[in-house]
Parts: structure tokens; sequence; C-alpha cells
């Protein structure tokens, strides 16, 4: 795989490049920024006030057109700066990025993050225990509510047979309140990419993100692989950061609506053993098309458009541009936080709101 030799080469001599006396593995957290300069400014301070002994800030900015490379020169010289000359999107662009970055640990966190104090070390700490797992996210809350979860991974992302994903904390746009109900470490199935630690060499063997996905599941698809090659995605929960949710892609984009549906199915085809996704993707098409005239029937035509727009180029993705996509290097894997219903029937119809009224194991 392109860049896989190098970065493994190198892999041998992270620690060699700890000071003198410092056994803590090498952390190089990367926000990957487009025009956020508000949320720099903001965040910024917190997180370069963490107390990791052995960390880097890095801030790789997807051609911005604001003043975010001004902000960071002139008001936080200790962020590293990396430039990408387009937008190249989350997946793309982070995979520019991180072919420069040498470390035994990788950050992946949104610039609409706020972290606190100590965030890194208990996650740190779990993955050096085992060295099976390969990715692990922390417990996510609101930063408009604090006492919520949050939409993008909650305390540790879920998906269901059918392919929809989820989270403890989190079905549909149903967000529980947090009362510690969900604050054991455990397997999950996909760790969130607005904070999602992840080893290095392992990022780099699978292919890291599947560029062409742009935004949105490219982290569901790519824990789905880690999974896949053998190896855990965790949530710990004793870190814990607040995300304010986007920032990029409001919710209600079309924009939005359509890379989701699109990505979900092109993950599906990718993962899924061959005679499951014969029956189970002509089901999901089935579905997405009457989810587009649910949206039509609510007035919303633009809605409607994109969700029939992306199962049109998921086909065309099937039939012409699947050689653009990153495929697992292995099937033989166990995956946890696999759930064999289906959510859609649980929360539509019997009504069920929280995660745990529908994962009997919180």
């Amino acid at each position: 795989m392109k860049g896989y030799t190098g970065h493994m080469q190198h892999a041998g001599n992270y620690n060699d490049s700890n000071d003198a006396g410092n056994q803590n593995p090498s952390v190089a957290i990367v926000i990957l920024n487009w025009n956020g300069q508000i949320f720099l400014e903001k965040f910024l301070p917190a997180l370069l006030a963490s107390t990791y002994t052995n960390a880097r800030f890095i801030v790789a900015d997807n051609a911005s057109t604001d003043s975010s490379i001004k902000l960071l020169k002139e008001h936080f010289p200790q962020v590293e700066i990396i430039e990408n000359l387009t937008n190249e999107g989350f997946a793309k662009g982070y995979n520019t990025v991180l072919q420069q970055v040498f470390s035994d640990y990788y950050v992946l966190l949104n610039s609409d993050v706020e972290v606190t104090p100590g965030w890194i070390e208990p996650i740190i700490e779990l993955m050096e225990s085992n060295a099976a797992i390969g990715a692990c996210q922390p417990k996510i809350l609101s930063y408009a509510d604090k006492h919520l979860f949050e939409y993008a991974g909650a305390s540790g992302g879920w998906i269901d047979s059918l392919g929809y994903p989820f989270a403890r904390g989190r079905l549909f746009e149903n967000i529980e309140e947090d009362t510690g109900q969900y604050n054991q470490a455990q397997p999950c199935f996909w760790a969130s990419g607005a904070a999602m630690f992840v080893r290095a060499d392992m990022y780099h063997v699978l292919g890291g993100l599947d560029g062409y996905f742009f935004a949105h599941q490219e982290e569901v698809d790519f824990c789905w692989r880690l999974q896949l090659a053998g190896y855990k995605v965790y949530v710990q929960p004793a870190s814990v950061v607040y995300h304010v949710g986007g920032g990029t892609l409001p919710q209600g984009s079309t924009q939005k609506t359509y890379l989701n549906f699109r990505n979900n199915l092109i993950m599906l085809a990718k993962n899924l053993p061959l005679l499951v996704a014969l029956w189970k993707l002509p089901l999901r098409l089935l579905l997405d098309t009457l989810a587009a005239f649910k949206e039509l029937a609510a007035g919303n035509a633009k809605g409607a458009k994109a969700i029939l727009k992306a199962a049109y180029h998921f086909i065309k993705w099937l039939l012409v541009d699947k050689k653009k996509s990153v495929f697992p290097i292995s099937k033989m894997g166990k995956v946890n936080g696999w759930y064999d219903g289906a959510i859609v029937w649980q929360h539509f119809i019997k009504k069920k709101r929280l995660f745990s009224e529908i994962i009997n194991n919180k």
C-alpha cells in the first residue's frame, strides 16, 4: 500500500525518539481544519493544556479561506501546521496529512471539540494494556448541554444488522442524558471520528480512511476493517470530551444526507460477506427508497432527492468506481458492537428510545 513501507520502517524507532526516561508512547493530536478559525480560537487553549507528557499538536489545514493559519502563527506558535493544497475532505485529507506524521498513536480530533483535563491518559493506558485494541474513543458529550450525550459517538458506536449506526446514548435523533449509565470501558463497533485514538501503524496497514467517502461514516468503515483484521475498537468513558457537532455540514444539510446514505451502502458492500451482501444490499436500497418517499411526503423534496442520488451513485460506485476505495485486508476477525436485529423496528415501531432498552449489556 502506498506509504505503508515507510511508516512501518519508522515504526520501530518511535519510542527511540522519546526523551530520555520518558516511557510514554508518542501521541500526535491532529486536527483537520477547514474554515474552523472560531473553533480553533475557542478550543485550542484547553487542548494545549493537556497533561500528557509526550504529545504534539498539529493542525492540518484543508485549504481554508478564513484566517485559521494567521491565527495559529500569531497566537499558537506551539502548534505544528501542515497545509493541504486543496480541500480533500475528512477522509482523504487525513490520509494525506498522516503520511507526514510519525508517532505511536494518532488522535483524529475535530476542531469543534473541547477536551477536559487528563483526557489522553486513560485511553493510552487502556490501549497500552491490550495490544489488540486498535482504536478507542472517549465519552463524547454535548458542548451545548454537557449533561447529554453527543450524536457523533456518545459512549461508543454500534451498528445493526442492516448497517444503521447508533451508539450507547443515542438512537437516531434521540439523545440520552448521561447519568453514568455507560461509564464502563468496553468494546464497541466504531469509534467516533470526532475524537478517535488509533495505533499509527495499523492506520497505515489498513490503508487509512477511505478517501472515496470524502466525509461521513468513514470512521465506521475504518473500524469495521480494523476489526475484520483481528483488532478491537473500544470506548473509554474515563476520558471525556465535549463536541459542538455540525461544525462543517450542519444537521439537515442535503449534502450530509447524501454522503451518509451513499457511504453507508458502500461500507456494507465492502465489508459484508459476499453472500450476505447479495440479499442485504437490495433490501437496504428498498428501505432507502421508502425513506426518500417518506421525506417527499413530509414536504422535503431536497432530502428525498439526496437519498435517491445516493442510491444512484452507490450503483455507479459498484459498477465503475470500486477501484477507488480501500477494502478490508482480511475478513477473518470477529466484530463487537453488532446488533443482530433492526433498530428501525425497535425505535420507530416498538418505540424504544434508550440504548439500554435494546442492548441488555449496558
